[in-house]
């Protein structure tokens, strides 16, 4: 993939997006808004397992994550209301771009045979969303111990009025999202979730 910024990919794609999409006024091309990212605990009750996943998410995102806990108490799998059950952190502006500028330019050149995205990863609101298996594919944490790897999903959310438009949006900044699953994942173990996909 290419060095080139973002941003600067956004700005080259303007004139293009303008003619594919039928828009006139800039203002109406569709732009990235922010980007959540999310990662489960799942049943781990171990409250240092729970601090690592914390301070990894901190250093990956620059940005403090944000305990989400359980809405009710579930018998069946001793999980009581309120408890942690993942974090969630959301970038925005800048913070956003230099995440984004890492994850396209650092982190998936990393992934052995890695093509692209499946246009299932978009889903009818314009956002694309997918997971990460190892956080250690990010630099900050890539010397981690292989018992402490936790996985992560990464949404990318727009202004994009459908799938259609977001699609257009994505593929004219290079984020090359029309390759079949087959191909996108290479020879990855890999394993499909709803709307997004695993690396």
């Amino acid at each position: 993939m290419s060095s080139v910024s973002i941003q600067k990919k956004i700005e080259k794609a303007e004139k293009t997006l303008k003619e594919e999409l039928g828009v006139k006024n800039s203002l109406a091309l569709p732009k990235i808004t922010k980007v959540v990212i999310n990662s489960g605990t799942g049943k781990a009750r171990d409250k240092k397992r729970n601090e690592l996943v914390a301070d990894r998410l901190a250093k990956i995102t620059g940005q403090k994550a944000s305990a989400r806990g359980s809405k009710k108490s579930i018998a069946s799998f001793k999980l009581r209301e309120g408890e942690v059950i993942g974090f969630s952190t959301t970038l925005r502006g800048q913070r956003m771009y230099d995440f984004l500028n890492r994850l396209f330019n650092v982190v998936f050149p990393r992934i052995r045979d890695f093509k692209g995205f499946d246009a299932k990863c978009i889903d009818e609101m314009g956002n694309l969303t997918v997971g990460i298996k190892e956080h250690t594919v990010f630099p900050e944490t890539a010397d981690e111990d292989i018992r402490d790897v936790f996985g992560f999903a990464i949404t990318i959310v727009t202004t994009a009025k459908d799938k259609k438009s977001a699609k257009a949006f994505f593929e004219a900044i290079e984020f090359r999202v029309a390759i079949p699953l087959s191909l996108a994942f290479g020879i990855f173990n890999y394993k499909t979730l709803s709307r997004q996909q695993t690396f």
